[in-house]
């Protein structure tokens, strides 16, 4: 008994001791070094591009709440050394490794974003410092001043080689999800980034009894017990965005305007599981973007944690539920954006990790987002008429967020030679849409008409797409997001289940729909009527597709010509634009009173 006893205490000692060691070893080093494996290093766009790579841990009366998430990597990573983190079948699913590639690590050095940001700030200089203290708290909230505080120049701190830099371009980091509470979380006040960060120095997860020790040896933070952490309130905290319409000098012009929405929209909906009695389909926003099944559906029940010699805890136990923390999403276009100028952007994550983090958006958006339907397809008298419905199987709307993204029906209709006579909503490889000549649409293109919604469709020029227009407080067409003060036109998918009648109904209304009866939560019918060149056996093929930007949106920022926007305008136009394909069907249809009909 002596013996185990003293064995056990040595070992006790140790472990104690090793994180210290760890700790005083990296106390020793430069303040950065090497960038990750397979990482692009070198020059930059601008210092503030510049790569994040190591902080030392805080120390014991440090003040600064963050940390790089390359310091949780040192046991939230993983190791050919270890069972930790990994799947029934050994695939690796550590959070670290996953995050590194998601758009929430590289929010801040988001090309697009930037852009965005500084067409802003010229649309409405006056309200420059407003502009950057709203934006950065959400894309860099780790370099931001704390919500509420008095607008300041929070770029200035991206600009400076100093630890706020790192902190502020390594994103939504590990240290800002954790150690936000529960205070306010799907309330007003808790949105556009007003989160309220714990002063305790606590780092929330899903699991009781959490074995402290090794977190607060070496990196100062306490892991602590709290289901908050896995309630769609948490995320609300950013994906819910209220912005101001004001005119050219920054004067208020309207009240507040919804730029970004899905929390709400998922409240009005089947899936919210907020309410005293969820039904079946309710689920959480992190149970669709950070699953704890792993790909082949099975739930990851795995040990949270390995020691940072790269090795097993002993004494830890395998936990579940475990969120693969790759924040699926749709925006595959920026992921490769950053992966093909990643030494300009000063990208760390290893090009093979983004591109299978573009890999699963794909097969995310092919399996969750959508289907689409033709319906009581008739060859009769020269035309064709078919109803193409679209469900959409998203908790929110569909496309959601940020008012650049688009989705749209592609039907064509080719003979029994396989020679199409129509196409609607056919793209070219910039992805614009086209009419039936090749010719680019005019509401493509800056300043031209907006593409109206539609309930029938029976010319190649007409297509119909589920989108976001802004219109300011006048009502004109806008692409500023201080000016917007309504939409002119949103026809987005509503998810299913949605009322008009419920709270959140006002704010996730649908707007230049007109009458449009089949238009409703979770789907949409339209019918198209078809001139046919003559009686035959005609096939017909539609499919329902995606853009992050629509070219529309790109052009209306391509007209302001400052840095950012020349920047992401070179990196826009040599990347590949074709869009996603979310659901496809088809049908063969031969004419009325044939055998085949």
């Amino acid at each position: 008994m002596l013996k185990n006893s003293t064995i056990a205490l040595a070992f006790t000692s140790w472990f104690v001791a090793f994180p210290l060691i760890i700790s005083a070893f990296f106390q020793g080093l430069p303040k950065t070094i090497g960038a990750a494996s397979g990482s692009s290093t070198g020059s930059t766009h601008n210092e503030e591009y510049q790569t994040v790579n190591f902080l030392s841990p805080r120390k014991p009366n440090d003040r600064i709440h963050f940390l790089v998430a390359k310091n949780c990597a040192f046991c939230h990573s993983n190791s050919p050394r270890a069972n930790a983190m990994r799947d029934a079948k050994q695939r690796p699913v550590a959070p670290y490794d996953l995050w590194q590639a998601s758009m929430m690590a590289n929010s801040a050095r988001d090309p697009y974003w930037r852009a965005v940001l500084s067409a802003e700030v010229v649309a409405t200089p006056s309200k420059k410092a407003l502009i950057e203290e709203k934006c950065t708290r959400c894309h860099a909230p780790m370099a931001a001043p704390a919500p509420k505080s008095p607008p300041g120049k929070v770029l200035t701190y991206l600009k400076r080689p100093n630890r706020r830099l790192h902190l502020g371009l390594d994103g939504v980091s590990c240290t800002v999800c954790h150690q936000i509470t529960d205070k306010g979380l799907g309330s007003e006040e808790s949105f556009t980034g007003n989160f309220d960060i714990n002063k305790e120095f606590k780092i929330f997860g899903p699991h009781a009894n959490p074995f402290t020790m090794p977190m607060r040896r070496h990196v100062g933070y306490t892991p602590t017990h709290s289901s908050h952490i896995l309630k769609s309130g948490l995320c609300a905290t950013c994906h819910t965005v209220n912005t101001t319409s004001v005119d050219a000098e920054g004067t208020p012009s309207a009240g507040e305007f919804h730029e970004q929405s899905p929390y709400l929209e998922w409240r009005n909906s089947v899936f919210n599981d907020e309410v005293p009695n969820p039904g079946p389909q309710a689920k959480s926003c992190q149970a669709c973007h950070m699953p704890t099944n792993d790909v082949d559906g099975n739930l990851i029940v795995t040990k949270l944690a390995r020691n940072p010699g790269g090795r097993d805890f002993p004494f830890l136990r395998p936990r579940s539920p475990f969120g693969r923390h790759n924040f699926r999403g749709a925006n595959t276009l920026m992921k490769q954006i950053l992966r093909d100028n990643a030494t300009q952007l000063g990208v760390t994550a290893p090009g093979s990790a983004l591109n299978a983090s573009i890999e699963q958006s794909r097969k995310f958006l092919e399996s969750e987002t959508a289907t689409i339907e033709l319906q009581n397809p008739v060859n009769e008298r020269n035309q064709l008429t078919v109803e193409v419905v679209v469900n959409n199987l998203a908790g929110h709307k569909l496309p959601t967020a940020y008012p650049s993204r688009r989705v749209w029906i592609m039907l064509t209709v080719k003979d029994a030679a396989g020679t199409p006579v129509f196409t609607s909503g056919q793209y070219n490889t910039n992805g614009e849409l086209i009419d039936s000549a090749g010719k680019i649409l005019a509401s493509e293109i800056a300043g031209g008409p907006l593409n109206p919604h539609r309930d029938v469709i029976d010319r190649p020029n007409q297509v119909q797409i589920y989108e976001t227009i802004m219109s300011d407080a006048d009502g004109a067409p806008t692409f500023t997001l201080l000016r917007a003060a309504h939409y002119a036109k949103d026809n987005r998918l509503l998810p299913l289940g949605w009322r008009h009648d419920h709270a959140d109904g006002p704010s996730t209304q649908p707007s230049g729909i007109g009458g449009d009866g089949n238009f409703i939560g979770g789907s949409d019918g339209v019918v198209y009527q078809i001139p046919l060149p003559g009686p035959s056996e005609y096939t017909v093929t539609t499919k329902l597709l995606f853009q992050t930007i629509s070219p529309r949106h790109a052009d209306e920022l391509f007209q302001y010509q400052t840095a950012d926007v020349k920047l992401f305008r070179k990196m826009f136009e040599r990347a590949s634009r074709t869009p996603e394909e979310l659901a496809t069907a088809s049908a063969r249809v031969a004419p009325a009173g044939s055998p085949r009909d």
